[in-house]
């Protein structure tokens, strides 16, 4: 397993950005996929953005499309997910995940398929 911390959490006003990032140490980086998650208080944890181990593939929610996006540095061992046009809907306990994959393109969407977990960043957005 990788170990995964986030950063770049906070609070925004609707309509603005942030961006998240995710540092990975531990193993090698390139052979895992990485994810976004979020997740709020009563609710289950949702998938939001994935892109695979060579960043040659990515995938989003249907939520976030057209305003979040993500990307990695495997150089850096970061993966980041920058947030445009934030609504209050996206205010969330957000989650960097990895899940070790074969193919250098698979992207997968859900929990199961990530074996490591950061600790969570808080996003507020209010209206």
């Amino acid at each position: 397993q990788v170990q995964l911390v986030e950063s770049g959490g906070g609070s925004v006003q609707a309509g603005g950005s942030l961006r998240l990032a995710c540092v990975a140490s531990g193993r090698t980086f390139s052979n895992y996929a990485a994810g976004w998650f979020r997740q709020c208080p009563g609710k289950e944890r949702e998938f939001v953005a994935v892109i695979s181990r060579s960043a040659g593939s990515t995938y989003s929610a249907d939520s976030v499309k057209g305003r979040f996006s993500i990307s990695r540095d495997n150089a850096k061992n970061t993966v980041y997910l920058q947030m445009n046009s934030l609504e209050p809907e996206d205010t969330a306990v957000y989650y960097c995940a990895a899940g070790r994959t074969i193919l250098t393109s698979a992207i997968p969407s859900k929990p199961g398929s990530f074996e490591s977990w950061g600790q969570g960043t808080q996003v507020t957005v209010s209206s």
